[in-house]
C-alpha cells in the first residue's frame, strides 16, 4: 500500500501534521494522499487525559513568556510557534467547531471542558481535508531506499502488512502514560536512521517524600522509579488529598537552592504533584538520577517575614489562651486549635505527625509534669517544611517524556531531519518539554503542523 505523505502516531503533533500537510495538497490542487497509521483503536488516546480530562489545550502568552516556560528545545520550537501561535490553535479549534475559553494565567479550554472535544475537531478537521486515519495499525520496522535519485520508506506493520511513502513524518510521542500508545517505538527507529537520542527521563510527575509509602513495588525504571500503586504509610494517607494554595516551594539539590516557585502543591497517591509541584519535578528526577539528593522546602506563610510570623504566632496563641472557651481544656487542644487559624484544619493531622516536637511533655518530678507549645517550631515549621525526597513516579503517569531526538539534528525551518532526507519529527518524540498550562500540546500542535506542511511543500519541489 502506498501513499505520498505517511504520519505515524495519531496525537496531538500527528494529527496536526497530518491535517497540515493534507490542507497544504489541498490548497496546491495537488491529489497526493496523507495517511496516519495509529496503532490505538482511537487517535488522540492521551488529548483525553490532558488537564484532567478539561484539556488545556493551548496558552496565550506571547513568545518572550511562553519560551520561558519551554525546559528544553526552544530553540527550535520558535519557527514553528510564530508558524502557528497560540491564538491560530484557537481560531482552528473555533473554525472547525469548538468553542474555546481561556482562563487564569492565559490557559485556553475546550468550552464544554471536554477533552473528546479537541480529539473529535482534529479529527474531524483532517478528514474534512481528505486525511486518511487508520486504527489498530502498528508500525513494527521502517526501512529507507533510494529510487530514481528519490528517497522511499518502507514501513512494516503486525498485521503482514507493509506501506511505501515519499515523506515520513515519526510522532509516536515519548514513554509517558503507555496505556495510551506511547511506548517509545520511535526513538529506535530514530537512532537507526543516525539521529542521537539525549537522555529519557519522566518529567511533570509525583515526587515521593520519605515515609510517605509503606511499600516500594518493584521496577524496572531505575531505583528513584516508585510505581505509583506502592501503598501509602499512615502519614501519606494523612497527607493524600490536601492542596496548598499560594505557598512558596523551593527545590534543594545536594543542598542549594535549584529553583523556586509559587503557587499551589497537591498531595496525592503518587505524592507532591500539583502545578508548582509538577514545574520542581523535572530538575528533581534529573538530579535524583544523577546520583543527588533531592529536598523539597515547603513556605506555607511566602508572603510574611519569619519575624511577622512569629509576633502572629504568638498574638494568636494568647487569644487561645484567653478565650473563654478554652477553659479546661488541654494544651494539646489548644495548641490545635491555634493550627486550625494558621493553616487548613485538613492539613493539622499531617503537620503534627512531622513535627510531634510541637506540643512537649516536661516531667518535672514523680508526679508534676508540665505541657508547653513550642511556638517557635512552628513558625519554623510553617516558613520551612522540609521533604526528603526519595523517588518519583515513572512514566505509567507523568505528563510527559524529558529528552529525546537531539534537536540539532532537525531543521527549524521544516522539523525535518538533517540526517535522512525526507523523514521528520513533531511532538513528544524530540528533546522538548514544557511546563503545564498547555505549553507541551501548544508545541506539539505547531511542530506539528509545520513538519506536515513543509513535507507536503517538498513533494511540490
Amino acid at each position: 500500500m502506498k501513499s505520498d505523505v505517511i504520519i505515524i502516531g495519531g496525537g496531538a503533533s500527528g494529527l496536526m501534521a497530518a491535517y497540515g500537510a493534507a490542507r497544504t495538497l489541498v490548497q496546491s490542487g495537488s491529489d497526493a494522499s496523507v495517511i496516519v497509521l495509529e496503532k490505538m483503536p482511537r487517535p488522540g488516546r492521551k488529548i483525553m487525559l490532558t488537564g484532567k480530562g478539561r484539556c488545556n489545550f493551548t496558552n496565550l502568552k506571547s513568545w518572550n513568556d511562553f519560551s520561558g516556560h519551554i525546559r528544553a528545545g526552544s530553540e527550535l520550537v520558535k519557527n514553528a510557534f510564530f508558524n502557528f501561535s497560540p491564538q491560530s490553535v484557537i481560531d482552528f479549534m473555533e473554525g472547525n467547531g469548538m468553542p474555546s475559553v481561556v482562563e487564569r494565567g492565559d490557559r485556553a479550554y475546550p468550552a464544554s471542558y471536554h477533552a473528546s472535544d479537541v480529539v473529535d475537531t482534529l479529527v474531524r478537521a483532517c478528514n474534512g481535508v481528505g486525511v486518511k486515519i487508520v486504527q489498530d495499525c502498528e508500525v513494527r520496522g521502517i526501512s529507507v531506499s533510494k529510487d530514481d535519485s528519490e528517497w522511499r520508506f518502507n514501513l512494516g506493520c503486525s498485521d503482514g502488512g507493509s506501506w511505501l511513502c515519499k515523506k515520513l513524518i515519526i510522532a509516536t510521542g515519548g514513554l509517558s502514560y503507555p496505556g495510551t500508545g506511547s511506548t517509545g517505538d520511535g526513538y529506535a527507529w530514530a537512532e537507526s536512521f543516525g539521529h542521537s537520542i539525549t537522555p529519557l527521563f519522566p518529567s511533570l510527575t509525583a515526587l515521593v517524600p520519605a515515609g510517605y509509602k509503606s511499600e516500594i513495588l518493584p521496577s524496572n525504571e531505575g531505583r528513584f522509579h516508585i510505581d505509583r500503586s506502592s501503598p501509602l504509610s499512615e502519614t501519606g494517607k494523612l497527607f493524600c488529598g490536601i492542596q496548598l494554595k499560594n505557598i512558596g516551594a523551593t527545590l534543594l539539590v545536594g543542598g542549594s537552592e535549584a529553583q523556586s516557585e509559587f503557587g499551589d502543591i497537591y498531595f496525592t497517591d503518587g505524592g507532591i504533584e500539583g502545578p508548582i509541584g509538577f514545574q520542581l519535578s523535572r530538575k528533581a528526577v534529573k538530579a535524583m538520577t544523577n546520583g543527588s539528593k533531592v529536598a523539597l522546602v515547603l513556605d506555607l506563610k511566602s508572603g510574611v517575614e519569619r519575624e511577622e510570623l512569629s509576633s502572629r504566632v504568638k498574638s494568636l496563641w494568647d487569644e487561645v489562651q484567653k478565650d473563654p472557651r478554652s477553659k479546661g481544656l488541654k494544651d494539646k487542644e489548644k495548641c490545635r486549635i491555634l493550627l486550625g487559624k494558621l493553616m487548613p484544619w485538613d492539613l493539622i493531622p499531617a503537620f503534627r505527625a512531622c513535627f510531634p516536637g510541637i506540643v512537649r511533655v516536661e516531667r518535672r518530678s514523680r508526679t508534676e509534669t508540665k505541657t508547653w507549645v513550642d511556638l517557635s517550631l512552628i513558625c519554623t515549621a510553617l516558613k520551612e517544611w522540609r521533604f526528603e525526597i526519595v523517588g518519583y513516579v515513572g512514566y505509567e503517569r507523568a505528563v510527559v517524556t524529558a529528552g529525546g531526538v537531539s534537536t540539532s539534528e532537525i531543521s527549524r525551518k521544516t522539523m525535518e531531519s538533517r540526517l535522512v532526507p525526507g523523514l521528520y519529527f513533531c511532538g513528544e518524540i524530540l528533546d522538548i518539554d514544557s511546563d503545564t498550562g498547555g505549553y507541551n500540546l501548544q508545541t506539539a500542535f505547531c511542530s506539528g503542523l509545520l513538519a506536515g506542511e513543509s513535507a507536503a511543500q517538498s513533494l511540490q519541489d
